[in-house]
């Protein structure tokens, strides 16, 4: 049982209370998430003042490499920063699809950074709840970037660009019918698309590609005061990464400027309040012992079309 976490080695910057924080916040124990609430509602004031970047891209992108320069990068730069990832654990073989810290062993060697992957494991909340939290207490702890990575094959890029002020897509330099194949509603979410290992023999390809995907995404309405760009880097040999780090920082302004930091935040926290009210709700049925009782006979009936899904669905809400 993890022990109970007290706030002020928290703000001191203590990497292990904040690992042990985190434990807890990742507990399915109700014990747990109890005193995971405690320490998150007295962190709430030393929170908002990092810069939240969202990193997808599909397997084989070079999300690892490019995280870790990204980050080296930025440590050097005097930024202390942590790297959450978002785990959608394997339902087959129940193991993570994204490792752990010796993917970036040179950036969790490093005082300045925190690396901590969270699977999802179905807890309510679901793995968005944990990254946001954790967050949440990364901040407190003084980390002034604070990297939310997931691999870009489902759902996982929707919350995660629902938690960060700016969503980055990494891409492998391609033809036309790549282009075709990126997901439109993950390209509309983001901010920037960043072609990695644009290298050797791969740069004329890589600036092709770019020229192909500026053209896309100048087809895709976005925000007013922003207009996505598309970058090439070498994650692996260090080439533009200070250009990625500059935009962001000219987008950080820009948004400042518009006042869009606040309000995008504000309407996330909105959003993340309907969403666990709606898997409260959900929890709570699921809990509920006269909802367990009629369920089995209400499924019966709507399989058999003697009963709408709405009529049933209507009778479990009365139970509450």
């Amino acid at each position: 049982m993890p022990p109970s976490v007290e706030l002020q080695p928290l703000l001191d910057g203590n990497r292990r209370t904040l690992a042990k924080a985190i434990t807890l916040v990742e507990s399915k124990l109700d014990a747990h998430r109890e005193q995971a609430q405690a320490i998150l509602q007295a962190a709430l004031p030393h929170t908002g003042n990092s810069v939240r970047i969202g990193i997808s891209g599909p397997p084989g992108v070079g999300k690892s490499t490019f995280i870790e320069a990204f980050g080296l990068h930025l440590v050097e730069q005097g930024k202390r920063v942590a790297v959450l990832a978002v785990d959608p654990s394997s339902p087959l073989a129940g193991g993570s699809i994204l490792g752990d810290k010796t993917r970036m062993e040179s950036l969790s060697r490093s005082p300045a950074a925190f690396i901590r992957p969270s699977p999802a494991e179905g807890a309510l909340g679901g793995v968005a709840q944990k990254t946001r939290e954790s967050m949440l207490l990364c901040e407190a702890g003084g980390y002034d970037v604070i990297l939310v990575e997931t691999v870009g094959v489902g759902q996982s890029e929707f919350a995660v660009a629902g938690m960060v002020d700016f969503f980055m897509v990494l891409m492998l330099a391609g033809g036309g019918d790549e282009l075709q194949g990126i997901k439109k509603g993950i390209v509309e979410l983001a901010d920037a698309l960043v072609i990695n290992k644009a290298d050797g023999d791969g740069q004329l390809l890589a600036r092709q590609t770019r020229q192909q995907y500026t053209s896309a995404m100048n087809l895709l309405r976005h925000t007013s005061f922003w207009t996505p760009r598309v970058m090439t880097c070498s994650a692996l040999n260090k080439v533009n990464i200070d250009a990625v780090c500059g935009m962001i920082v000219d987008y950080r302004q820009q948004a400042e400027a518009e006042g869009a930091v606040e309000r995008k935040r504000n309407q996330q926290n909105r959003e993340w309040m309907h969403q666990l009210v709606g898997e409260m709700l959900r929890h709570r049925l699921e809990g509920n012992p006269a909802v367990r009782a009629l369920l089995p006979s209400l499924e019966a009936q709507v399989e058999q079309h003697e009963i709408t899904p709405y009529a049933a669905a209507a009778r479990v809400m009365d139970l509450l």
